[in-house]
């Protein structure tokens, strides 16, 4: 199965996504324009592009796991959604985790996309909840090693 995403530039040195290799989930978003970002500010980068994903579906922005280990540079939302309804420009929303001055460079590759299925949920309130085992307990109530 394939599913088709229109791209527009808003730019002429915008790239249009692509994957590196065949079989690969994700496809590259490079920034038009150098950023310099302040130790731990955040601020949206430009790719110049908007595009049209097909209803049924959703774009989610994910960092590239290079640009997760070699610098301070994070997806601030990751994942990031991208609407089937949404035709603005596709803006990457970095945060520099670091007490130093970060530079992105225009053509850097920056972020990733991945397509999935969007399915319709039914909200409905009820007055109680199906009992499980695991009840209410959360935020660390199975311990940190097995067997605790």
């Amino acid at each position: 199965m394939t599913v088709t995403i229109k791209w527009k530039k808003l730019r002429e040195d915008a790239v249009i996504p692509s994957y590196a290799h065949e079989g690969d989930a994700g496809f590259d978003f490079t920034s038009v324009e150098d950023v310099t970002l302040a130790p731990y500010e955040r601020k949206v980068v430009g790719t110049g592009l908007k595009v049209e994903v097909p209803p049924g579906y959703e774009m989610q922005i994910r960092p590239r796991s290079g640009v997760s280990l070699r610098t301070p540079i994070l997806i601030a939302n990751a994942p990031g959604t991208i609407d089937a309804g949404y035709r603005g420009e596709v803006g990457i929303v970095v945060l520099n985790n670091s007490g130093e001055q970060y530079r992105i460079a225009k053509g850097e590759r920056i972020a990733q996309g991945v397509i999935k299925e969007v399915i319709p949920v039914v909200h409905i309130e009820v007055d109680e909840l199906s009992e499980t085992a695991r009840g209410e307990g959360g935020f660390g109530s199975t311990g940190n090693r097995v067997g605790e």
